[in-house]
């Protein structure tokens, strides 16, 4: 059934897919980022797609009196898949280039889930937070919202036919119910479990079924909004709440919740209030809008990848000139996209039993190719032994307990017959290097117990981590039970450590990827350095506590060149491993970073207290005043700031070191 065009909703779509890529953009004017919140862009394409697919469905249904899920769907496939193939396609010559076997893995992990209308599943339970750093270098990370609309296309269809044909009367009832109840759920989950929220369909759904009501309402009355001083002045209203939003909003609201609101309810008053005498509806049927509007799918697909391949080759790093290209190029692609594969693909004159056996050709070539890359773990094997050995698990992941479960964020012991206790506690810094230090110690016959991957500190409380997956573990929960299990131990040896910055409260405030810690008051010593102190000093009276000093991090940039903007796999053979291009990072920018920390540590005085210096191993050796991230034989680190399995024994033979004189002081 065909719907009268509205040129305006073409404008809509131009608002937000505009919105969705000046926010992946991440542009910067004056050390502020003016579009903070242009992931709204992804709800106004909810509501339109809501209002778009009902008034579909109820037209053919009202008219006809039966619906056709062939034609339907048809239609949808070829909306949606052609492009998405396409655009899949284009990417893997640059996926093969430039990703890390690990990235190599996820990116195609992503192209099969979404392939199976679950990326948004896949992006959630992988601990991906959207928004977060590591997300902006993942290509096809975008493709959870078309997951989210596939499932409604798949399930809404036949739940609408079924209120249709049996409950006719209470229909516009159901679609509110859902509403309310979708929103209700939004608001709750985004609170406690925020991926769930963020990623699944039963909390997005209530934007979509908003578009649904403004469908129902205008066939079923036979008309929008009659009221001409109301037409004149809501979509306005409307246009302000949409972009109040995308220059207010930010990733540290609760979304989707009752905030998002405020832009669903400004779509809804320009899609029911509009009409052609309204200066809102004029603007968004200019042929700017409307054109980016036509072109605002292949926009969409198009954007992410490009702008992460970019971001991996470090090619927009703070060159504007660089940004503009890549923005021209976006354009440029994209309208080639809609002219030359969106629009021959949905020309009805093209037969769909031909469609149809070339989408399912691209698909089993996309799967062929990114099920090997999975079963070759990302082609590792192309790498230099050096690269392979390092890069292939992550340090945290290799110590396990008897039952075969990781042992981060978890207590796990080892040799318990053994009455010689070293503990390690600390976050994923002390969590890298557990698995060879256990292996080292156990051998020595010492029982070992590890308590990593949350910060060993009462007045912090978890709210959410990077990767999303540690929520409700890492709190102050979890610091009481640790510490209850340490104040009962005497004569045992207790390794911390960590990264440190997170001990200082404006450090926490200042840092952009870790800004969901929320400082709790714990009393008298609602001070974070005196109460970090005083835990220290409580764990060194009755035990030996050896305090491993902050490990060097990678300058933002230099670092990056190899773990996430990787050179050419091709290239990396015979470029990587020269000397001239060892990475590395300033001793200077270390010891300034560290230098409040190395303050509070030197100030931890006790006869007790033990010292690990990981600065000594990396820094000031083969060049001067640098910290080395690797060399010839051996990587140091696992990305840019944790330790590889090489780095962990490095500071491992030091932490053996300090065990071996404590052993001789006292036995």
């Amino acid at each position: 059934m065909k719907l009268t065009y509205r040129p305006e909703i073409d404008g809509l779509r131009a608002i937000a897919v505009g919105a969705v890529i000046l926010y992946h953009a991440q542009i910067t004017i004056l050390g502020h980022q003016p579009f903070k919140g242009g992931f709204i862009g992804v709800d106004i394409f909810f509501v339109i797609s809501g209002y778009l697919i009902t008034s579909i469905i109820l037209k053919e249904l009202v008219t006809t009196g039966s619906f056709s899920f062939k034609h339907f769907y048809q239609r949808r496939i070829r909306r949606i898949l052609p492009a998405l193939l396409f655009v899949m396609l284009a990417s893997l010559p640059f996926a093969w280039m430039y990703l890390l076997p690990i990235s190599f893995v996820d990116f195609s992990k992503s192209i099969l889930y979404s392939l199976g209308f679950s990326s948004n599943f896949y992006f959630h339970y992988s601990g991906q937070e959207y928004g977060a750093e590591s997300g902006l270098l993942k290509p096809f990370l975008h493709t959870w919202s078309l997951s989210v609309e596939e499932q409604f296309y798949i399930l809404f269809p036949v739940i609408l036919l079924i209120v249709f044909r049996y409950f006719k009367k209470y229909l516009i009832h159901f679609l509110i119910l859902g509403f309310v109840v979708s929103l209700g759920l939004a608001e709750w989950t985004s609170r406690n479990y925020p991926s769930v929220s963020f990623y699944f369909l039963h909390t997005r759904m209530w934007e979509l079924l908003a578009g649904s009501i403004l469908a129902y309402f205008e066939i079923t009355l036979g008309h929008r909004s009659k009221n001409k001083t109301l037409n004149l002045i809501l979509p306005s209203i409307g246009l302000f709440l949409i972009v109040h939003s995308i220059l207010f909003f930010n990733d540290k609201i609760f979304h989707p919740s009752f905030y998002t609101l405020s832009p669903i309810i400004g779509v809804c008053l320009i899609i029911w209030f509009s009409n052609k005498n309204e200066l809102i509806t004029k603007i968004l049927s200019t042929k700017l809008f409307v054109g980016i509007g036509l072109i605002s799918y292949s926009l969409y697909l198009w954007h992410y990848p490009i702008f992460a391949f970019a971001r991996i080759l470090d090619f927009v790093r703070g060159n504007l000139l660089h940004s503009f290209l890549i923005g021209i190029m976006l354009f440029i692609i994209s309208t080639l996209s809609y002219y030359f594969v969106e629009k021959p693909f949905r020309n009805k004159y093209n037969k769909f039993k031909l469609i149809t056996c070339l989408i399912l050709f691209l698909i089993f070539i996309l799967g062929i190719f990114n099920f090997n890359t999975i079963q070759k773990n990302g082609y590792s094997n192309s790498l230099p032994p050096v690269l392979k050995k390092s890069l292939e698990e992550a340090p945290w992941d290799l110590l396990k307990n008897l039952d075969g479960e990781k042992c981060f964020v978890k207590h796990c012991r080892f040799n318990t017959s053994s009455n010689k206790k070293v503990y390690i506690i600390g976050d994923s810094h002390m969590a890298s290097i557990m698995f060879d230090l256990k292996n080292r110690l156990v051998k020595d016959n010492y029982q070992f117990i590890s308590m990593t991957g949350c910060l060993y500190f009462v007045g912090f409380d978890l709210i959410n981590t990077v990767t999303g997956k540690l929520s409700g573990k890492c709190n102050n929960n979890y610091f009481q039970k640790l510490k209850l299990i340490l104040s009962k131990e005497k004569d045992s040896i207790i390794i911390f450590g960590g990264r440190y910055k997170f001990y200082n409260q404006q450090d926490i405030i200042r840092e952009k990827n870790y800004d969901k810690f929320q400082y709790v008051s714990v009393g008298k010593y609602d001070n974070p350095q005196t109460s970090f102190k005083r835990e220290l000093l409580e764990l060194s009276k009755n035990n030996k506590l050896i305090i491993i000093y902050p490990i060097p991090e990678a300058e933002t940039g230099v670092q990056s060149k190899f773990f996430n903007k990787m050179p050419k796999r091709i290239n990396l053979m015979k470029d990587f491993l020269k000397p001239e291009n060892f990475i590395s990072t300033s001793y200077e920018v270390y010891l300034n970073k560290s230098k409040n920390d190395f303050e509070i540590l030197n100030n931890i005085q006790h006869q007790n207290v033990y010292r690990v210096y990981p600065h000594k191993l990396f820094c000031n050796t083969i060049i001067v005043n640098r910290c080395l991230t690797h060399d010839d034989k051996d990587l140091f680190y696992f990305d840019d700031h944790h330790p590889s399995i090489k780095g962990a024994k490095m500071i491992n033979d030091l932490i053996i070191k300090e065990i071996k004189k404590i052993e001789l002081k006292f036995n």
